[in-house]
């Protein structure tokens, strides 16, 4: 007797095939048959009749490693159709790190990552791998830049060479070897910026003798120390000398950019033509969300949170912090609200914008920020204000439907699931993507679904995942193709989709009749 028995719905494959209709047969795990099927025995029938049966939904770009720890539930992932997430983004993770490296990074990373257990196994990739199976969506891993940094040379802004570059080199041939996808940097953050291109590309040549992805948020911060003055530019030139796969996180026009994707891609296509190999990602929002520490140079973060801290109330140099802030990125934080906050009346200052807290306080908006950061203990976080001109967003939407027109293209949703007001891509990206957007621009439903399955799991080497046939794992999201749609706002972002009411985890129901089940069927893949 079959496990599940999903009939007469239109299976959307996710190779890009037009949808058909067929019942698909699952078992143990597994997907058994796709075809049309005389009535038979499962232990559970799903009547899709009218609905879109897809292969889960792959999300290359989350930052719930905290987040799937402390509520393996993951209500915010699962209910949009998110079978496997890609986390330890940005360089950010908590492994291979000491017990010490981690208490200390986990701290200084709260804002993004929250506060895990402090007693986790971190010593390895494969001991994170077991910490996430048993949560209710798949978690792929990638070796996380700054955990190599902490376990080689600290919280210091010196470069990888001689001993410590072959000791990073060990720790990340380890993490392949036990599971890892690749290596993720984020440029902006710290301790990751205190490399130099010439790192990268050594440590992306281990990446590449395993045929792994660097996966890379680009520099905008020591941009002296890169090739090319930074960004894009310089993940390409690490491409070019390494021979890595190249995968550039949420790489999408701005507001300032809008209707210009074609300028935007410019670099990558030449590039593509030199024969590096790149893949990109975007999210369907106008405006991003990151922490405040992201503003300030490196010198203020060399240490570690407590040296961060220290500095923060030291009054002789917090005027250069407050400088730095100002410099780096003109006029940003006037445009930001605050998503979480912890501490005590933490959660009262959530959606309040910085520029209304600063008056409030009768202050400067740096110097609130500065505040703020003491506070909460380094455990808060933004996001920008969306822009006012609705044409904008309007064109920035398009915008990512025109990128997704490539097949380098797939989803990220960046999701940092913390706090009241979260950005709401954590609850809405993939539904306003297969929905909202997909109809607006009359999008062929097979592209779509395509970005967003098969093209990640080929790209990350997710095997057994992100296809709709025999002998895959039964990963799928059944769908209304007319009703989904993302109901997360900025006003309100934790409200779930709405037209997703089935999602099944390796055979197993994680979502039914648009509720969580509480199965936790998840797997460290691949």
């Amino acid at each position: 007797m079959l496990d599940l028995l999903i009939r007469g719905g239109t299976v959307g494959d996710g190779t890009g095939a037009p949808p058909r209709m067929a019942d698909v047969a699952i078992e143990g795990g597994d997907i058994v048959e796709v075809a049309p099927l005389p009535a038979g025995e499962a232990a559970r029938v799903v009547d899709a009749t009218g609905l879109i049966v897809a292969p889960g939904f792959i999300d290359t770009h989350a930052h719930s490693d905290g987040a799937l720890l402390m509520d393996p539930q993951h209500e915010n992932g699962i209910r949009q159709g998110i079978t496997t997430e890609v986390i330890t983004q940005d360089g950010m993770g908590f492994a291979p790190l000491s017990p010490d490296n981690y208490r200390l990074y986990r701290r200084y990373i709260a804002g993004i990552l929250g506060l895990p257990p402090e007693d986790l196994d971190t010593s390895t990739i494969e001991a994170m791998r077991r910490a996430y199976a048993g949560a209710a969506c798949n978690v792929a891993m990638l070796v996380p830049h700054a955990a190599v940094r902490l376990e080689t040379v600290g919280f210091r802004d010196i470069p990888l060479r001689g001993g410590p570059l072959d000791a990073a080199k060990r720790l990340l041939h380890e993490g392949l070897e036990q599971g890892a996808r690749g290596l993720s940097t984020g440029l902006s953050y710290y301790p990751q910026s205190y490399s130099d291109t010439e790192e990268l590309v050594e440590l992306c040549r281990v990446v590449a003798e395993y045929g792994g992805v660097y996966v890379t948020h680009v520099r905008n911060h020591n941009t002296d120390r890169a090739a090319h003055g930074g960004g894009i530019a310089e993940a390409l030139d690490v491409g070019r000398r390494s021979g890595v796969k190249v995968h550039v996180s949420h790489y999408k026009t701005a507001p300032a950019t809008a209707g210009q994707p074609d300028a935007l891609m410019a670099e990558v296509d030449a590039a593509k033509r030199d024969g590096v190999d790149v893949t990109l990602e975007c999210y369907p929002y106008p405006v991003g969300s990151t922490v405040p520490g992201f503003f300030m140079a490196g010198e203020f973060h060399e240490g570690g949170p407590d040296a961060l801290l220290e500095r923060l109330t030291d009054a002789a140099v917090r005027p250069r912090i407050i400088e730095s802030l100002r410099a780096l990125f003109p006029g940003a934080l006037a445009t930001a609200a605050w998503t979480h906050v912890g501490g005590e009346g933490g959660a009262a200052l959530e959606g309040v914008a910085f520029a209304d807290l600063a008056r409030q306080r009768d202050t400067s908006i740096e110097e609130m920020v500065c505040d703020v950061m003491v506070e909460s203990r380094l455990m808060c976080g933004f996001r920008y204000l969306p822009p006012d001109s609705v044409a904008t967003w309007r064109q920035m939407d398009e915008d990512v439907i025109q990128l997704l027109e490539r097949d380098d293209y797939m989803i990220g949703s960046d999701a940092i699931p913390h706090g009241a007001m979260r950005h709401p891509r954590a609850h809405g990206c993939f539904p306003r993507i297969v929905g909202r957007l997909r109809r607006r621009h009359d999008v062929p439903l097979e592209r779509i679904v395509q970005r967003v399955t098969q093209a990640p799991a080929r790209r990350f080497g997710l095997d057994g995942r992100g296809e709709v046939r025999a002998g895959m794992r039964a990963d799928l999201v059944i769908f209304d193709a007319e009703r989904i749609t993302d109901l997360a706002t900025f006003d309100d972002p934790r409200v779930p989709p709405a037209g997703v009411p089935y999602v099944v985890v390796n055979g197993r129901m994680a979502v039914d009749g648009e509720r969580c089940t509480g199965v936790l069927a998840g797997e460290s893949v691949p």
